[in-house]
């Protein structure tokens, strides 16, 4: 029987529906529900009601180039328009107001031969700013897009991608130490410029991450089908993302913190081999600088952060952690947050 409406999300299944649209937020409800296993009819109603809430929103990013992460420190009062500013920018994808040494914390997507420009130029020009620190990064552990909080498992992933998909980095982490620091590579810098009807269907696909093949093919001046085709090889080529952009409290976790996790370099395969397998991480790169790992966490309280940073095993290979607390998201997944 279907869970009284108590809120947005009303329980696990509805978590699940929403675990489902990270995976492809395009999917069906027919494929989620077959995946699920779950009445389509219910999982077409609690999908409806969830997109139609507002918290849960599908939308597509482009992919412009290799990320860096940046981190700024600000004058008295000026975090938020930092933070701001560096959100309104269309390679942003995403921003955070900190607590401790940095103020907020962004990564941007920028071809490395536009890097120098980026930071000597850019930066500084940003509302605000006293310091900042630019850490490009060189390997992805776990990027949001691979992000399930843990309530799908692998056959169900698998179903809802046509299981086309290799299996996630957490798993390969699990049986293979080394998978966790070479699976995923960011993007190449050589980009081919993207076709008019190609920018017109990922604007459109910007705003609305579940257009239609028709609409598509409308607001593009293209047939259906030629909308189709091509959405489906700018998939394939990871020139573009659609997912559900969510905040983790409708999973449960409203304890967002991130993590600057410094390793001796013969142990960084093991670290984040463990970060990749834990579902508190939803997002971990190896960058540049004196600390090689950023990590984004959530939690569903600070007991559960403060046991993370404090008992894992994998802090054995660690030589320090620094914990900042996020107050504030500006951007999630390439999509402005409303404040």
């Amino acid at each position: 029987m279907d869970a009284p409406q108590t809120g947005p999300v009303a329980d696990s299944l509805d978590r699940r529906i929403i675990s489902a649209l990270q995976v492809d937020g395009r999917a069906s409800w027919h494929r989620i529900a077959a995946a699920l296993g779950e009445p389509e009819r219910t999982v077409v109603r609690r999908g409806t009601r969830l997109l139609d809430s507002g918290l849960v929103r599908i939308g597509a990013m482009a992919t412009r180039g290799r990320s860096t992460v940046v981190a700024v420190r600000c004058a008295p009062g000026q975090a938020r328009v930092a933070a701001t500013a560096l959100a309104g920018r269309p390679d942003c994808v995403f921003a955070h107001v900190l607590t401790g040494a940095w103020d907020c914390v962004a990564e941007v997507q920028c071809p490395r031969d536009r890097l120098p420009g980026f930071v000597m130029d850019e930066l500084p020009g940003l509302p605000g700013v006293v310091r900042t620190s630019t850490l490009p990064v060189l390997r992805h552990v776990r990027t949001i897009r691979e992000w399930h909080a843990g309530l799908l498992t692998e056959e169900e992933i698998a179903a809802l991608t046509d299981g086309a998909t290799v299996p996630s980095t957490a798993v390969a982490a699990a049986t293979d130490p080394d998978a966790a620091s070479a699976d995923v590579l960011p993007p190449p810098d050589d980009l081919r410029e993207l076709t008019r009807p190609d920018r017109l269907l990922l604007h459109a696909l910007a705003e609305d991450g579940r257009r239609t093949y028709d609409e598509l093919a409308r607001v593009c001046g293209v047939s259906e089908a030629t909308a189709r085709r091509r959405l489906g090889t700018l998939r394939r080529d990871g020139r573009v993302r659609v997912r559900a952009v969510i905040e983790p409290a409708l999973l449960g976790l409203p304890v967002e913190a991130v993590l600057w996790v410094r390793s001796a370099p013969a142990a960084v395969a093991s670290v984040t081999a463990a970060l990749a397998r834990s579902t508190h991480v939803r997002y971990a790169s190896f960058v540049t600088g004196e600390r090689q790992l950023l990590a984004l966490t959530a939690f569903p309280d600070e007991g559960a952060l403060h046991d993370f940073v404090t008992r894992s095993a994998w802090l054995r290979d660690v030589v320090s952690v620094d914990v900042s607390m996020v107050l504030g998201t500006l951007k999630r997944g390439g999509m402005l947050v409303s404040q």
